[in-house]
């Protein structure tokens, strides 16, 4: 392993460095030992962008080049370890798999074997959905290079399409399309083998389940709190209502109507009512 960094990030380096060099497992792929590695630490966007040569957005967190067998990351961009093991799936995968694979797949994988979908993704994926926002696979590829707000919700996306790849097989697992690629199989013949759809038919049939799965988790979020404010409100009515109930008993005793005609107001009366009476 080596290691490139500034001295302010040296130390850093060195340990993400020792963590990288042990062989791990990999959903679908098995225990890999990924061999020798550079591992280059930016201290922040300019350096990433600096030692990128621009070729990927300044917002990123980290980089992988699987050809030069090379990771960059940047220190200053929160869950540095995440971003390692995300940029160590890409290589896993790209050692295992020769041939192409897209670019959605790539990143979903990486996502999702970096253990990187959590709460906030799911979060993240419900607003996506109640605004309507589901790209097909091909649009994903653009939007996980667009900007940092559009990408964060097409990096959950994506993880969500390498799962349901895995659902679609009677394994519940990646094993079987694996074992396709790492076979030399097309990725689109990969997909049919293993789930029985096309790439075309696939993408539709992901997208409205991402539909129906998360925009019934929003509908049912946002009918929850409607529902329960409405609870608070009757509750709180009824417990208002049962202990008013003695003073309003007491009211009721002796109450007369009033006459059924207002009484007359003197020209004085009105005079003060309205100077009391509020400017509209």
């Amino acid at each position: 392993m080596t290691v490139v960094a500034w001295p302010a990030e040296a130390a850093l380096g060195v340990g993400l460095a020792e963590i990288a060099d042990q062989p791990g497992p990999w959903p679908g792929l098995g225990l890999r030992d990924l061999g020798e590695l550079r591992l280059v630490i930016a201290g922040d966007s300019q350096a990433f962008r600096e030692v990128t040569r621009g070729r990927l957005p300044g917002w990123g967190a980290g980089a992988a080049f699987p050809g030069g067998r090379t990771i960059v990351l940047r220190a200053d961009a929160g869950d540095v370890m995440g971003t390692l093991r995300h940029e160590l799936a890409h290589l896993a995968l790209h050692q295992a798999v020769r041939g192409r694979v897209p670019l959605w797949f790539d990143e979903g994988y990486a996502t999702m074997a970096s253990g990187q979908w959590d709460l906030f993704d799911r979060l993240g994926l419900n607003l996506a959905v109640a605004r309507g926002r589901v790209p097909g696979l091909k649009a994903l590829d653009g939007e996980l290079r667009a900007s940092e707000q559009s990408a964060d919700a097409a990096y959950a996306l994506a993880a969500t399409a390498v799962m349901d790849l895995a659902r679609r097989n009677p394994s519940g697992t990646l094993d079987p399309l694996f074992q396709q690629l790492t076979a030399g199989v097309r990725f689109e013949d990969a997909v049919i083998a293993t789930t029985g759809l096309s790439l075309d038919r696939f993408d539709e049939a992901w997208r409205k389940g991402v539909r129906a799965r998360f925009g019934l988790v929003t509908w049912m979020l946002g009918t929850g709190i409607w529902l329960a404010m409405a609870l608070l409100v009757l509750v709180g009515y009824d417990v208002r209502r049962r202990r008013d109930a003695p003073r309003r008993a007491a009211l009721d005793a002796g109450w007369t109507y009033p006459p059924e005609e207002p009484p007359e107001v003197t020209s004085i009366e009105a005079a003060a009512l309205d100077h009391r009476r509020p400017s509209s």
